[in-house]
């Protein structure tokens, strides 16, 4: 062949790789409010970014007329290019051709792409359409996924991994989103499940539609799959991009600093009248984190799951931090096993990717119950524990109002390696509260009293006077200062750039087991 012959070669299997499964299955796929493979990746990367890799590829399969069916790319878009200037990898597949269904090339495909990310330290973002396995394929399509699951196991805490889930997702295309960093779902258009409603229906006789099985706020606010929900594919990829903005390319980088527009040294009154007197009325610690950081915008993860544990990211003085904080306004803050789990799992990826943590503290405790007691409340709530005493980025936590019990040993408290630990005047650092406390120390001396009401008053106001206060810890510098509400944020800002160049180490060994 010529130059021109070779030339016409290639835009005419550009002209079938670009065109996916044909024009009618793109129009029908734009129609159901879903943007093609392609459109995504264009959507997702800085303009002309992309370089797209393996672009003339098709399976090998024969059996069952696949011979005849080959399609340049075979139902999957790879390659690189950049958000925000920053190089990520990308794969993107492509339901129009065959169903987006993962074939031995596919995987191929996929898992060179991740092993780029991972050789020169990127991030690899997940582009997911796919109905499963190819069946014409059978055992090579497995072993397919089976390649990719472990590039996700091996790129874990190496790279970020982000998977944006847009449209059917099912069987072994469920799994690799599973093992990555953070999940995003399109409401009404993206569904995740292992077997779809027919199978469940034939062998457990349960009926259940695509969407309460598996859609997007199913998991989003009862299984807990999903970390971030979007209204459509543009808002979707809108959400990746600045996902990654707060962080890292990779585990040995630090996150990307931003010089702040908001005053570094911005003292806010309201912090000061937040906190209700009443120490029993509810308050959103959404609004406390809101007048903190930085122009008042924080990146919320998992805003519908266990609603009385918030996290997400934010910037403080243009420092990239992770923030992990009780809600009092639901379950008055208490740990129970969903919070404990989806904080646990934040604040081990904060501390993978060098992401400061920055904690607000409001518990009673651990949520009492034969439910959460039957359901492993001491394994699940010991995750949180654990990965607090784990993470060796800088750990800065407030305790805004209650801090009890066992409770507060786990909110990254001074005695697991809290670097700075601080209070407001309203904290109560306490075994327990003082109704409770009273009733166990107190109660033969209540009972014996001749105005037993009147007594256990009495000696629940001497308790609230000794412990409803942050003074006792401070003494013992388990508090290193007590702060006036409205200096909060200055005074994070300046602990960051205390830390900026901690180093901490673990103790050398292959890895702790954490008690999953």
């Amino acid at each position: 062949m010529g130059l021109k012959e070779n030339l016409e070669r290639i835009r005419e299997l550009s002209r079938q790789a670009e065109a996916g499964g044909g024009e009618d299955r793109l129009k029908r796929q734009r129609a159901g409010g879903r943007m093609t493979a392609r459109e995504r990746v264009d959507f997702l990367l800085d303009s002309g970014s992309f370089v797209e890799l393996d672009k003339f590829k098709t399976h090998r399969c024969d059996d069952f007329g696949m011979g005849e069916r080959k399609i340049p790319g075979d139902g999957v878009v790879t390659g690189y290019g950049t958000i925000d200037g920053r190089q990520v990898c990308v794969f993107s597949q492509d339901f129009t051709v065959f169903g987006g269904s993962l074939s031995g090339a596919f995987a191929e495909k996929v898992c060179k792409v991740m092993d780029l990310a991972a050789k020169v330290g990127c991030p690899v973002i997940g582009i997911n359409d796919s109905g499963g396995a190819r069946i014409q394929e059978g055992v090579v399509s497995l072993a397919g996924y089976a390649d990719i699951f472990l590039r996700n196991v091996l790129a874990s805490g190496v790279v970020p991994q982000i998977s944006a889930i847009m449209g059917p997702c099912a069987g072994g295309a469920v799994y690799s989103p599973a093992m990555t960093d953070f999940i995003v779902m399109v409401r009404d258009t993206s569904y995740m499940f292992i077997t779809g409603p027919d199978v469940i229906k034939a062998t457990t006789h349960e009926e259940v539609t695509m969407q309460d099985l598996g859609g997007a706020d199913t998991h989003s606010t009862r299984s807990g799959v999903c970390h971030l929900e979007a209204d459509d594919d543009e808002h979707a990829l809108a959400t990746i991009r600045e996902l990654l903005s707060y962080m890292p390319a990779n585990n040995v980088e630090d996150p990307p600093f931003r010089a702040p527009t908001d005053d570094p040294g911005r003292r806010d009154e309201t912090l000061d009248t937040i906190v209700p007197e009443n120490s029993n009325r509810p308050y959103d610690m959404r609004e406390i984190i809101t007048r903190v950081v930085d122009d008042a915008h924080w990146l919320e993860v998992q805003p519908d799951y266990a609603p009385n544990m918030l996290i997400g990211f934010a910037r403080l003085g243009g420092y990239s931090v992770g923030i992990v904080a009780n809600q009092p306004a639901f379950l008055a803050g208490c740990l129970d096993i969903d919070a404990s789990v989806k904080a646990a799992r934040f604040v081990r990826f904060c501390d993978c990717f060098n992401i400061p943590l920055v904690t607000f503290v409001d518990v009673p405790g651990f949520l009492p119950g034969t439910a959460q007691e039957f359901g492993g409340i001491i394994r699940h709530g010991a995750k949180l524990l654990y990965a607090y005493c784990e993470a060796t980025v800088p750990k800065i936590t407030v305790i805004t109002r209650k801090a009890y019990g066992g409770a507060y040993d786990v909110m990254s408290s001074k005695h697991i390696r809290g670097d700075f630990n601080f209070a407001w005047p309203t904290a109560e650092i306490a075994v327990m509260g003082p109704e409770g406390a009273v009733n166990i120390v107190f109660r033969g001396q209540i009972e014996k009293a001749a105005d037993a009401v009147a007594e256990k008053a009495r000696l629940v106001e001497e308790y609230r006077n000794t412990f409803a206060n942050p003074f006792k810890a401070a003494e013992l510098g388990y508090i290193d200062e007590v702060l006036l509400p409205r200096d909060t944020r200055p005074r994070l800002i300046a602990s960051l750039k205390a830390l900026e160049n901690k180093r901490e180490k673990n103790p050398p060994r292959k890895h702790g087991n954490i008690p999953l």
